[in-house]
């Protein structure tokens, strides 16, 4: 088993991550600025995994920080093995708001990451990028090989780390796997981990499980116009707990290689669901009925991404294996029995 960082790993994905990781017997270290996750999270993924982790408030920007991690790690006799980074900015009307802030952050904290790696002969990394990455395709499903073209500027800066990890392994001493995520959603089936946005959820799924619990009063569906069925947006949605397993399968196969290697995977479950879809399905699962009402389109979207996840099980013998009422089901679980996430109610 390896010694792994994690950054961002007190995230939603990330979260649920260090769970299967932790339960597979890797050791973690753990490095979060907890500006939009919470450390109880940490708390949770130790008792439900039964296993310890060590946990560091830190910037991924944070040159000094990143040193005495890995030094810190090296002189202890257990250097860091691999790397799985999720640490970074993901609202893509907020990236459009202030880009600068995301180019800095997701860009800039993975330049100083991957720097602090070659310092100290760390040289494997898992990269969470995303399927916007695609732009506005008009066929589908997307395969590995479809043009990227972003159109926002989250977007643009995941393909540049994207094209930054590409540059390093045409060196010929890393290895690395970028993993372009479809929607996450869902929760662990234990209700004790989860999705926790601050503020107002950007996602639909946090948001629909909020108006669940009463902290929302009814879902603003963006735009009803769509070239789709029911003219609502369609994305790949996947179970976070899928998902989680496409990262242990990755560092896995990166550690397992005994050349340098350059990887991109779509990670989805190759069908589609609108807006429309997610909220019947949820009704169905929970009983619960979610008020809505449509408003304009919002900045930024495309009309539908749907994944073609065959390279991820060719490669990796992955395939996401939970249904829309799983996802609804576990993340429903979560949200009633943390209502006001991680932090207490008023």
């Amino acid at each position: 088993m390896a010694r792994l960082l994690i950054t961002g790993g007190a995230g939603f994905i990330g979260s649920h991550t260090c769970v299967v990781l932790l339960e597979a017997g890797h050791e973690l270290l753990v490095l979060d600025d907890f500006s939009n996750s919470s450390p109880v999270a940490l708390d949770r993924v130790q008792e439900l995994s039964g296993r310890s982790l060590q946990g560091i408030e830190g910037d991924v920007r944070d040159a000094a920080v990143l040193e005495q991690l890995f030094a810190n790690a090296a002189s202890a006799g257990a250097p860091i093995e691999a790397v799985i980074h999720f640490a970074g900015l993901k609202a893509v009307v907020e990236s459009v708001v202030d880009p600068l802030h995301y180019w800095d952050v997701n860009v800039s904290g993975t330049r100083a990451l991957l720097s602090a790696m070659e310092t100290h002969g760390c040289r494997s990394l898992v990269f969470s990028s995303t399927s916007t990455v695609y732009g506005e395709p008009d066929s589908f499903p997307l395969t590995e090989t479809t043009p990227t073209d972003p159109i926002h500027p989250y977007a643009q800066t995941k393909l540049a780390v994207e094209q930054m990890l590409s540059a390093l392994a045409s060196t010929g001493d890393w290895r690395v796997a970028s993993l372009r995520y479809f929607n996450p959603v869902g929760a662990h089936p234990s209700g004790r981990i989860g999705e926790d946005p601050l503020g107002i959820p950007n996602n639909l799924f946090p948001f629909i499980t909020q108006i669940a619990a009463g902290r929302l009063e009814k879902l603003r569906v963006f735009g009803d116009d769509y070239p789709t069925p029911d003219g609502t947006g369609i994305r790949d949605y996947l179970h976070v707990m899928d998902l989680a397993e496409a990262h242990a399968a990755a560092v896995d196969h990166l550690l397992q290689s005994d050349a340098p290697l350059s990887l991109t995977l779509n990670l989805g479950t190759g069908q589609g669901l609108s807006v429309l879809d997610v909220v019947h399905g949820f009704e169905a699962a929970t009983g619960i009925t979610i008020p809505y009402e449509v408003v304009e389109r919002r900045p930024g979207d495309v009309p539908k991404l749907e994944a073609c996840p065959k390279q991820a099980a060719n490669v990796l013998g992955w395939s996401a294996k939970r249904s829309l009422a799983d996802m609804c089901r576990d993340g429903w679980a979560w949200q009633s029995a943390n209502p006001q996430g991680y932090r207490e109610a008023p």
